[in-house]
């Protein structure tokens, strides 16, 4: 994606290096992060730093081959076993994490230069994946559409393109009149800051709006479909997604509105069964009761916005059951929600 009339990747890798967009300082300001080790890899991935399904996956996997390249320097030696459980302990619920951390630690056993040269096949697949998810994707939007998505899934959550947004920047450019109703996504607000923002740089008209504003707008039938991205499927057809997704899904059910998922096979879990059995982060209380964002002057501030003595809970995602879902738009096609489909769609990649 263009930004100031430059090309970016999401989260790259150059030499030893692993390079991302610094995501918790947008839409304020645009920065790039360098990490020289795995460690400092699997930091920005626990800071979010870097996040979303995709680029989650891209990094993990650029950090398992740091690992492998550090391992050769005998002064700095690691256990290769213990780097890969750290990166994987970063975050439980993205299955794109453990996906691409496998495929370079197995092609890392070979040598260190295999494990980076798998790490690129794993951020290029997710490139490749996300723009085929826009094109089937777009297919479902009519020439004018208003949609409402939640969370981010957009390019900042991939490698590029993204997955719940790849098919309205497509759509954009078919010449389809689109409008998105961006959910704020509390308590992080990655709908108000990051897809905001992406939306708003590539020039698609949109409105920010309260998390609890939806049921309203599908009422008065101002969305016409509803399209966000996951972070796990099981082999049933049940998504994890960002906490607030399964409120939209039941909402959207009761108003007779289409409601998509879009994700990549990478995403799906053949060994999870059901959503009962996708492990759910639960992150710092902070993200609920403190916010951040820039005073008048242009400082960056952080704020208590909550009772000074309460505590809270913070479920980073939820699980929607399949009954909700009309469908699951990935590389390969539109399938759907349902485990005969999965295991079809699963058993054809892997042939």
């Amino acid at each position: 994606m263009l930004v100031n009339e430059k090309t970016y990747q999401t989260v790259w890798m150059e030499g030893s290096s692993v390079f991302m967009i610094q995501q918790n300082l947008l839409p304020f300001e645009f920065s790039i992060y360098e990490c020289p080790t795995y460690w400092d890899t699997c930091m920005a991935i626990t800071d979010m730093i870097v996040r979303g399904a995709g680029a989650i996956g891209a990094a993990a996997g650029y950090a398992m081959a740091q690992a492998f390249l550090l391992s050769q320097n005998k002064t700095k030696a690691i256990t290769i076993r213990e780097a890969r459980q750290d990166i994987e302990n970063t975050r439980p619920t993205a299955k794109n994490l453990f996906y691409a951390v496998e495929r370079v630690y197995q092609a890392g056993l070979i040598s260190p230069e295999n494990a980076v040269v798998e790490a690129q096949k794993v951020a290029l697949q997710d490139t490749q994946d996300s723009k085929a998810i826009g094109e089937y994707g777009s297919q479902l939007i009519k020439k004018r559409a208003n949609i409402l998505t939640h969370c981010n899934a957009g390019w900042l959550a991939f490698v590029d393109y993204g997955t719940a947004l790849a098919p309205i920047y497509l759509a954009k450019r078919q010449g389809k009149d689109v409008f998105v109703y961006v959910d704020e996504t509390r308590p992080r607000n990655q709908g108000a800051k990051l897809t905001a923002w992406e939306l708003q740089n590539d020039g698609i008209p949109h409105v920010i709006i309260p998390d609890n504003a939806s049921a309203t707008l599908m009422a008065e039938g101002k969305v016409d479909m509803v399209i966000v991205g996951a972070d796990r499927i099981a082999a049933n057809g049940d998504v994890a997604n960002k906490i607030g997704t399964l409120e939209k899904a039941i909402l959207a059910k009761e108003f007779d509105v289409p409601f998509y998922v879009a994700a990549p096979s990478s995403t799906f879990d053949k060994e999870c069964k059901s959503g009962k059995e996708i492990p759910i982060e639960e992150r710092s209380q902070d993200e609920v009761l403190y916010q951040t964002g820039i005073d008048t002057n242009g400082n960056r501030v952080k704020v208590l916005v909550a009772s000074p003595e309460s505590k809270a809970y913070n479920p980073a995602f939820d699980v929607t059951p399949a009954k909700y879902i009309q469908g699951i738009i990935t590389e390969h096609g539109i399938i759907k929600a349902h485990a005969t489909s999965v295991k079809k769609l699963l058993e054809t990649i892997e042939s």
